[in-house]
């Protein structure tokens, strides 16, 4: 397969989520720029933490890109990237757009810091699935292991995501990233998954190189226990397609390793 520099959309990657993902950017820029400043993010040190929503990108240079790929056999278009996805303010243009030139569903992998903005809910309900971090049931854990910029709290999350899951007509997922800080909270997670309501629960941990320790198949398998009865998914259970990038490069600036 013929390889571009592409420097809005990279990929596709294996996911153990979505199957074959391709990429797309909204951000896109050298520093990561995101609303949170994780501990295990593999993208390293967020260099502009805000919650400001802008325009990053023009919508028409992403469908440009997209227009302009060689035949691929993908099973998600998925809005993430070098930082937070819903901090471009034509996130909801850009879903649209590319919904228009391709048949593949779209997915938003989101941090869920502004769903509780109307406008952020508008704009992902175009999307087919979205899937939303939660990783700590209280403000202090929250804080710890998540480290928002200031004016984004835990409350502000979850209730973001609930109102979301209320309008939202296609899949709702929740990532919890599972780490040494909040492995001993998964009771407490399993209550709040439990309360939202998601289709899905997607439960990992950190196995690309990131400064954090992941947790075993072991200690996953036990904390999968807690969330008996709901739909989930986790990182060891799940197998990944075996898929080649069109632009390597920009697949490992964006994912890291893949």
């Amino acid at each position: 397969m013929p390889r571009k520099n592409y420097k809005y959309i990279y990929g596709p990657v294996p996911s153990w989520r979505l199957g074959s993902s391709l990429g797309v950017d909204p951000i896109s820029g050298e520093k990561k720029i995101c609303s949170f400043d994780c501990v295990y993010c593999q993208l390293g040190k967020t260099g502009v933490r805000t919650a400001k929503r802008r325009t990053f990108v023009p919508t028409e240079r992403i469908i440009e890109e997209i227009k302009s790929l060689p035949p691929l056999k993908i099973d998600y278009i998925t809005f993430s990237g070098r930082g937070e996805p819903t901090l471009a303010g034509n996130l909801g243009e850009m879903i649209a757009g590319v919904k228009k030139i391709r048949e593949e569903p779209v997915a938003v992998l989101t941090n869920a810091s502004l769903m509780d903005r109307k406008d952020v809910r508008q704009d992902l309900s175009g999307a087919d699935l979205v899937v939303a971090k939660l990783d700590a049931p209280s403000e202090e854990i929250f804080k710890k292991i998540n480290r928002p910029v200031k004016g984004i709290t835990l409350s502000k999350v979850v209730r973001g995501i609930k109102k979301f899951s209320k309008i939202h007509r296609g899949k709702l997922a929740l990532q919890i990233m599972f780490t040494p800080g909040n492995r001993e909270n998964a009771k407490e997670l399993a209550r709040m998954a439990r309360q939202i309501g998601a289709d899905e629960v997607q439960l990992n941990t950190p196995l690309r190189p990131c400064p954090v320790k992941p947790l075993s198949r072991n200690e996953m398998s036990k904390i999968e226990k807690y969330f008996r009865g709901l739909n989930v998914v986790s990182v060891y259970g799940s197998m990944r397609k075996k898929v080649i990038p069109v632009s390597r490069k920009d697949t490992l600036r964006r994912r890291g390793k893949v």
